[in-house]
């Protein structure tokens, strides 16, 4: 079906006379002509400006697409993060980017916009060679990283999609449950649709049941993760998802567990892509109950090896000299590969060199975990932190020996394989890790929960998350700085502490855009004291535009209250 593509050069030109729908954005249909003439309006607002570099981050898909290709229009360099918190947008306003979209200090834009004036100047052909569009990413090392693209590069990746699944998805909807502030979901979910006439869905799905709401099962695509798929259980609609037209996953390999259950319940099988940020699409496969099953590269990927390391070379890259890869890869006879995992997740800790992988591995492989993930915190002196799932047995062996039995038995499975200095010092325990917009473990969140500062906030010990809200369990430390004047001879922890630890854990996990407006309901019925262990409840509910919270030791409530937010009408 490659022929039928619309070149993202001449996107904005061949959708001025269309009139088919281009997306569904809150509830109602846009076309492609409607899209054309708000991209034309705002290429001519913002040709205007001086500014040269914007950076770009919108909650939903069809008002980025707007932006996106307005910016493209107006000459700008657009620079796409994959989040909107306030340090992502300082290290952006260093690097000389004016925000744009929904970031907490920007005006937004409106999508809905058009004019007749900005037709005649912004609907030209444009240049699908020059690097105006910057992935911002943390990439595998933290640090954070544009990387460019083309659109000459972006179109060979479309055309390859099209060309291996294009009659499969047929005039399907896309909808997705990453974001397209990715290079996944910016392919997948916006790109590639926009090139192939089909329809795509602005807001996210979050559930197969957000999917499937007010859509023919055959008529959706679902861009999905490993994250979302491995959250499907019996209860889902397992009917409905059998008749999607397609299912990708992206972002690491789909858990063979789930990749099982999937294939066990549908009868279909996943198709898996293999790539990243920097390298784009590298390889693909069906996904099958096998985690070494191998992956297929894609056409115009050659990939050699120098010594133990891969080297890529792709149509997709800038650098004609090929890549080193940091995946542990096993080349086949037939072409194909076998892919091990990541090999540049190494750290130093006190100078000794540790793989965060081997050590993840090293924890899964005992009897009380599920899941675990390694990272760094940054303190006085770097120690090691693990966020980890336990399984029942090791949920059951926690409630038997007590937290701190139970650490020192997990440390000492680790010893015989890991140097001393690098071995754990702070754990999490979690009832599932925690997931970027893009299906990867949100490092961030667990990093602010992780690493806090003892003499101001409390020491994380585990946290549950749900549709209920967030249930963290804390200790309150004896160096609080807040000890020594209230009070001296018999310290107490205040309460205007308690509400601020509230709002300060409520705003890591829920969207609270909105000011605070005032207090309600507070109460405070027992006295916290150094060393207490709580559950520090809270839910936030946006309709209402109020968090609650609660603090209880055991079956005692210690303070309850809630915190209302946004303009008192």
């Amino acid at each position: 079906m490659q022929d039928n593509l619309i070149s993202l050069a001449g996107c904005i030109v061949a959708c001025g006379q269309d009139s088919s729908p281009v997306a569904l954005h809150r509830g109602r249909p846009y076309r492609r002509d409607q899209f054309a003439a708000a991209a034309g309006h705002w290429a001519t607002v913002w040709r205007r400006d001086s500014a040269r570099r914007y950076a770009l981050y919108t909650q939903d898909a069809y008002p980025f697409a707007v932006g996106l290709f307005a910016l493209l229009h107006a000459d700008k360099e657009i620079w796409i993060p994959g989040n909107n918190l306030p340090e992502t947008a300082r290290q952006l306003e260093r690097e000389g980017c004016r925000l744009l979209g929904d970031w907490p200090e920007a005006d937004p834009f409106d999508p809905d916009a058009a004019s007749a004036e900005a037709l005649g100047g912004a609907l030209e052909t444009l240049d699908l060679d020059i690097p105006r569009i910057m992935l911002y990413t943390s990439g595998s090392s933290g640090q954070p990283k544009a990387v460019p693209k083309t659109l000459r590069q972006l179109q060979a990746e479309i055309d390859t999609l099209e060309n291996l699944w294009g009659n499969a998805l047929e005039s399907a909807c896309i909808a997705g449950s990453v974001s397209h502030q990715h290079i996944y979901g910016l392919l997948f979910r916006v790109l590639w649709p926009l090139a192939a006439r089909r329809c795509f869905r602005s807001a996210m799905v979050l559930s197969p049941e957000m999917l499937l709401a007010g859509g023919d099962p055959a008529r959706l695509c679902w861009i999905a993760s490993p994250g979302h798929l491995k959250r499907l259980d019996e209860r889902s609609p397992w009917r409905e998802i059998a008749d999607l037209a397609a299912i990708f996953s992206s972002g690491g390999p789909l858990p063979a567990a789930a990749a099982a259950q999937i294939l066990s319940f549908t009868g279909r099988s996943i198709i898996e892509v293999y790539g990243s940020t920097e390298t784009g699409g590298i390889a693909w496969r069906r996904a099958d109950c096998l985690n070494d099953a191998p992956w297929r590269p894609f056409a115009g990927i050659e990939i050699d090896w120098r010594g133990d390391r891969p080297h890529l070379y792709s149509p997709y890259l800038n650098d004609r000299e090929g890549l080193a890869l940091d995946d542990r890869l096993t080349p086949l006879e037939d072409g194909r590969l076998l892919l091990h995992g990541r090999q540049d997740r190494i750290v130093k800790i006190e100078e000794k060199r540790l793989s965060l992988t081997a050590l993840e591995r090293r924890l899964q492989e005992t009897p009380w975990m599920s899941e675990a993930y390694a990272l760094v915190l940054a303190r006085h002196r770097d120690v090691i932190g693990i966020a980890a799932v336990l399984s029942e047995r090791g949920t059951a062996r926690l409630k038997a020996q007590g937290r701190n039995a139970f650490i020192r038995q997990l440390r000492s499975q680790l010893a015989d394989s890991f140097d001393a200095v690098a071995l754990p010092r702070k754990w999490l325990f979690v009832n599932s890790l925690p997931l970027t917009a893009q299906g990867k473990v949100n490092r961030e969140l667990l990093t602010s929960i992780m690493n806090t500062d003892t003499r101001l906030l409390p020491r994380m010990l585990a946290a549950q998350t749900d549709a209920a809200g967030v249930r963290l369990t804390i200790r309150v430390p004896k160096e609080l700085a807040y000890f020594g004047d209230h009070f001296p001879a018999f310290p107490l922890l205040p309460g205007v502490v308690q509400i601020g630890w509230a709002e300060y854990f409520s705003k890591l996990f829920f969207p609270i855009r909105l000011p605070f407006s005032h207090l309600e309901m507070i109460k405070f019925s027992q006295m916290i004291r150094p060393d207490d262990e709580l559950l520090l409840s809270l839910e936030w509910r946006e309709a209402q535009r109020k968090l609650h919270f609660q603090y209880s030791a055991g079956t005692h409530s210690c303070s309850s209250g809630r915190l209302v937010y946004g303009a008192e009408s």
